[in-house]
């Protein structure tokens, strides 16, 4: 599908810089890494546009972690593996539960405040939690909170440089093994960065679709880079839609938190009827695809483009007091959370899948890691339970960085090129293509997907290829080339699971099969499409 390199070059001619450890990206995964790595070893942080650029940024509901007396490792545990529709590793979602705790006292050792109540951290519950246990600050900024104090620690860190508004094209390798990464600066000079380990912390690949609440930074760079440089590729048809992004004309589908459906806000269809009854007995708490697919099903019968969501019963204070972010952004377009019905319809959010890793984060590449949305640890299975990826972000990230002390040094002598004579230019602008594959996405694999669709999206899909053998120098062209990588992974991973599961929907294939399909699917650029069994119980 996708060569080795993005790029021709030679390293002998390349300014080289030797580093220790590398993390490329922000958000709470990158930020969080590079902090703990920087405790022992000199770190470089490459983002491409700044530490602010990031998912974590926009996280309104919280952080989950077992902090109440009333909850346990064992509940959180349990909520987890059946949102994770069977396909959960048992042991990941356990170092998560049993380590969560400790990773959010790490936050507030680092400058995290987390809303209390009482002297006592206010705990709320979100979709498919059976206890209280979601974290949050500043009522429903709780990312923007991580990310002023890890930002700010990071930033004053002797042992943390920044490279802002760089752009990793790939990873260096040899015999399967990260020496580091070509990356290219603002200026458009090309640099080889080695480093005794690299960290991907790069996010997801919200911007395959034309609806998303992801920014523009989340085009698949890291599972693209990783995927090219051999590391395999984990359960990519599994991406979560949010069910209740804000609809309305002239605005950016905002993230609605899902803890306004967890303080009570409820569902209507245009004609004002709560509908959630009829598809799940925990209601508007039910997992998000269960909600996703009930508001487009909801839409289909009233043939309409979105459901409202109200929480208009609730006290003006606490809606004002919980959710200060959200009732704001609304009222700059005339909504009022507090009177209004507020029209919503899901939009691409979060996804599950990605570059496998071991349980300390290593994937199946030497000296390369992968942390946070980028990486499939196999806590998520076929659907996020919410609030479980921040939680996910530091747990791992403190696994990841312990990895790290123990490797040996890097083999000094790195020299070799790539060269494809790469001279033709892309015949098509490359804003025209990123278009049309975030059409073709959210037409062909979208919440409802079928045979024909996916074929049809996939055929599309690799009419685009040819431009991945073109001369590529700009930061948009890199981009376009790693979101039509994503995109078709994703597309031939939801092709071949004929079933329903999770986060993914085949219309034709509407029930969910264990008897054949307990198994994730994982990609490799030489071997292919790979089934891995799940093992546990």
């Amino acid at each position: 599908m996708t060569g080795r390199y993005l790029v021709d070059f030679d390293l002998s001619t390349l300014p080289r810089h030797d580093k220790e450890v590398i993390v490329i990206g922000a958000g709470i995964a990158g930020l969080f890494a590079a902090i703990k790595a920087a405790e022992t070893h000199k770190v470089i942080m490459i983002t491409k546009k700044s530490l602010l650029d990031s998912n974590t940024q926009f996280a309104q509901g919280g952080i989950a972690a077992v902090i109440s007396d009333e909850d346990s490792p064992a509940y959180h545990r349990q909520d987890t593996l059946i949102a994770g529709a069977g396909l959960c590793s048992s042991d990941a979602v356990d170092v998560l539960v049993h380590e969560g705790t400790a990773g959010v006292q790490d936050l507030v050792q680092m400058g995290t405040q987390f809303d209390l109540e009482n002297g006592v951290y206010a705990l709320t519950q979100e979709g498919a939690h059976s206890q209280r246990r979601i974290l949050h600050a500043h009522g429903d900024a709780t990312g923007a909170e991580i990310i002023r104090a890890l930002s700010e620690k990071a930033s004053s860190h002797p042992n943390i440089e920044m490279w802002n508004d760089h752009f990793v094209i790939d990873l260096i390798t040899i015999e399967n093994e990260c020496c580091g990464a070509l990356v290219q600066k603002s200026d458009g000079q090309r640099v080889f960065v080695s480093g005794l380990a690299t960290v991907l912390c790069t996010g997801g690949t919200g911007q395959l679709f034309r609806y998303t609440t992801n920014p523009d930074v989340a085009t698949g760079d890291g599972v693209a880079i990783a995927y090219r440089a051999g590391a395999y590729i984990r359960d990519m048809e599994f991406l979560q839609f949010h069910p209740t992004a804000l609809y309305y004309p002239g605005a950016p589908r905002f993230l609605i938190s899902e803890a306004v459906r967890g303080e009570g806000a409820v569902l209507r269809n245009i004609r004002g009827e709560r509908f959630m009854a009829e598809y799940h007995p925990q209601l508007e708490l039910a997992p998000r695809d269960v909600v996703a697919r009930a508001i487009v099903d909801e839409m289909r019968k009233t043939k309409a483009t979105f459901v409202y969501l109200d929480i208009t019963h609730e006290s003006i204070e606490m809606v004002k007091r919980r959710f200060p972010t959200i009732y704001q952004y609304c009222l700059t377009y005339g909504l009022d959370l507090t009177t209004d019905w507020i029209p919503v319809a899901p939009a691409a959010h979060y996804m599950m899948g990605g570059v496998k890793t071991d349980l300390n984060g290593e994937t199946s590449v030497k000296r390369l890691y992968a942390c946070g949305e980028v990486s499939s640890t196999g806590v998520h299975g076929a659907n996020r339970l919410a609030s479980n990826s921040l939680s996910e972000a530091i747990v791992f990230g403190r696994r990841i960085i312990d990895s790290i002390k123990r490797l040996e040094p890097l083999p000094v002598n790195i020299n070799f090129s790539f060269n494809l004579n790469r001279n033709a230019e892309p015949t098509q602008a490359i804003v025209e293509r990123r278009l049309k594959l975030q059409k073709i996405m959210l037409r062909y694999a979208g919440l409802m997907r079928t045979l024909k669709g996916l074929e049809k999206g996939i055929e599309e899909l690799r009419r685009q290829l040819p431009v991945l053998d073109t001369h590529l120098s700009r930061r948009e062209e890199y981009e376009f080339a790693n979101l039509l990588t994503c995109a078709l992974l994703t597309t031939q991973a939801a092709l071949e699971r004929q079933e329903s599961r999770g986060a993914h929907y085949r219309e034709d294939f509407p029930e969910r099969d264990d008897l054949v399909w307990r198994k994730h699917t994982l990609w490799h650029r030489e071997l292919g499409m790979v089934e891995e069994r799940i093992v546990d119980v």
